[in-house]
């Protein structure tokens, strides 16, 4: 069975800001680091994306693979694996929680990951472990840049 890996980071913005950045998936190949393509297959009647094709890049593990996301109210989104190539399981969330008066946001970011091909966990984990703290760390400055230039 999968285990999962979590991390988390704080982010000088309000919840809003930073579940914008993360619900708009054209932009990922600017600030994820793993993802170079995303599109937007699905959505939501609020139009949140309800499915999205991603192409990965994460160095032993790259895969074109298709997601369904599922939004709990605006402070928390997850997704779980569709179809893909490589992937047996990409499953994972990311949950907001506001703290400061509203002004910055912890993000909770989990992740399971299980390859169809034969790999050692302690490779697994890694792999993880990087697309985890990248995102975390591009989704900070993404959006910390974001309310710089609206300063």
């Amino acid at each position: 069975m999968a285990e999962q890996t979590r991390s988390s980071i704080t982010v000088e913005a309000p919840p809003a800001a930073v579940m914008a950045v993360i619900a708009d998936f054209g932009r990922y190949p600017e600030w994820t680091g793993e993802v170079t393509e995303a599109d937007v297959l699905d959505t939501d009647e609020q139009g949140r994306a309800r499915q999205v094709r991603l192409v990965l890049d994460a160095g032993a593990i790259r895969d074109d693979h298709t997601l369904a996301y599922t939004w709990t109210g605006d402070r928390e989104v997850s997704w779980t694996l569709v179809k893909s190539k490589m992937l047996r399981a990409l499953d994972g969330s990311y949950r907001l929680t506001p703290s400061s008066g509203g002004l910055r946001t912890e993000v909770v970011y989990q992740l399971t990951v299980d390859v169809k091909i034969p790999m050692l966990g302690e490779i697994k984990r890694k792999a993880e472990k990087v697309i985890i703290d990248r995102a975390l760390d591009g989704l900070r400055r993404r959006v910390e840049s974001l309310g710089d230039a609206d300063a």
